[in-house]
């Protein structure tokens, strides 16, 4: 989790293996990046048996870019306590202002862009997998004036093995009873800019394979969204419409199917409709000890069918983000009912009496 990029260290390679009247493409500029992140967090919860909580090292991120000409490579590492992850890392060709190829683990162009939410803790879009999440695959990038058109193929989530639960991106997880994978998947964002507002809607579809029976079956998803900025006022509107097929070959049939991160696996509906409702609000402050805070509500609501075994799932972030340069600390109180990280079983599905329940979470963040 975390929305900060980070990147500050820049080292100018210049290897000039001619003399300068005799330079060639070979001898352009390396511009490489080096950057990273250390952080700290706090975490309460009213659901636990700790009354004082818990404050440790949450994470070490290392990040590496480099562009040489109009080649570029983007990617970032992360370390935390219980397993490390690729977070991104591809490489890409810029070929003008207009068109961009990566090649790589690179975000989904799905949804709000970068991310549908505010804090540090995302949106509930994000457990589902359609934020900030990362796959194998190509993605091109085409701007033609207000327009931003981005298509992708992606041959597999980030790491091909399903049973692989430590990672940073929430994908489809084989499980003891459900052993499934992602096995190809299609997108296409639109987006439009209107002044200060964008616009958009994204399409989604692919195969999901069972690695027991062989047997394949189709997923699909789509979303428009509005990401309004009216002064110091930030508004974000989306909804999401997402299913996977049900088979007995699939594992599935009680309409569930399992997903991981984080170094855990969970279920959530095979079909949902997602809505978020984001708000926030920026303050300059520009003092010794912060330059701006931003304060945001965040609210996502999952509704499923009334499918035996379902059942409908709410978080909502209310939070604020001080900022001092790099240093980056999110105070968050997230309340959720039914709702995976939040007390609940995972999302959308029901495991007993639905109760709300709630936590604390302080990140402190230094990206440099």
């Amino acid at each position: 989790m975390s929305k900060v990029r980070s990147g500050g260290l820049v080292l100018f390679l210049g290897v000039l293996l001619v003399s300068p009247g005799e330079a060639s493409a070979d001898d352009e500029e390396v511009d490489v990046k080096l950057g990273g992140a250390i952080r700290l967090n706090y975490g309460w919860k009213d659901y636990d048996n700790d009354s004082d909580g818990q404050f440790d090292f949450e994470l070490f991120a290392v990040d590496v870019d480099i562009i040489k000409g109009k080649w570029f490579v983007d990617s970032q590492f992360r370390f935390y306590q219980d397993f490390n992850a690729v977070h991104h890392a591809e490489v890409g060709y810029q070929f003008d202002d207009s068109n961009r190829l990566a090649v790589g683990v690179s975000q989904v162009p799905f949804g709000i862009s970068p991310y549908a939410s505010h804090g540090f803790w995302f949106g509930g879009t994000y457990y589902l997998g359609f934020e900030d999440d990362y796959d194998s695959g190509v993605k091109w990038t085409h701007t033609s004036g207000d327009w931003t058109f981005d298509t992708a193929y992606f041959f597999n989530s980030e790491y091909d093995n399903s049973a692989r639960y430590g990672r940073y991106s929430f994908d489809i997880a084989s499980t003891e009873d459900r052993d499934n994978k992602e096995d190809g998947q299609a997108n296409v964002r639109v987006q439009y800019q209107l002044g200060d507002h964008v616009i958009g809607g994204s399409l989604q579809a692919g195969k999901i394979r069972n690695q027991t029976t062989n047997d394949t079956g189709n997923h699909t998803a789509a979303a428009v969204h509005f990401d309004g900025r009216f002064d110091s006022w930030n508004l974000q509107l989306q909804h999401i419409y997402y299913d996977f097929d049900t088979a007995p070959g699939l594992q599935n049939t009680d309409h569930r199917i399992a997903m991981s991160a984080f170094d855990f696996p969970f279920e959530i509906a095979t079909e949902a409709n997602v809505t978020s409702f984001n708000l926030a609000k920026s303050f300059d402050v520009g003092n010794e000890f912060v330059d701006k805070v931003v304060c945001y509500n965040d609210f996502t609501y999952t509704s499923t069918s009334n499918k035996p075994g379902l059942t409908d799932s709410i978080q909502n972030v209310t939070g604020c983000t001080l900022i001092k340069e790099g240093l980056y600390t999110y105070i968050d109180w997230i309340a959720g009912k039914n709702m995976w990280f939040a007390g609940g079983p995972g999302i959308g599905v029901y495991d007993g009496p639905e109760k709300w329940h709630s936590r604390l979470n302080i990140n402190i963040g230094y990206y440099f």
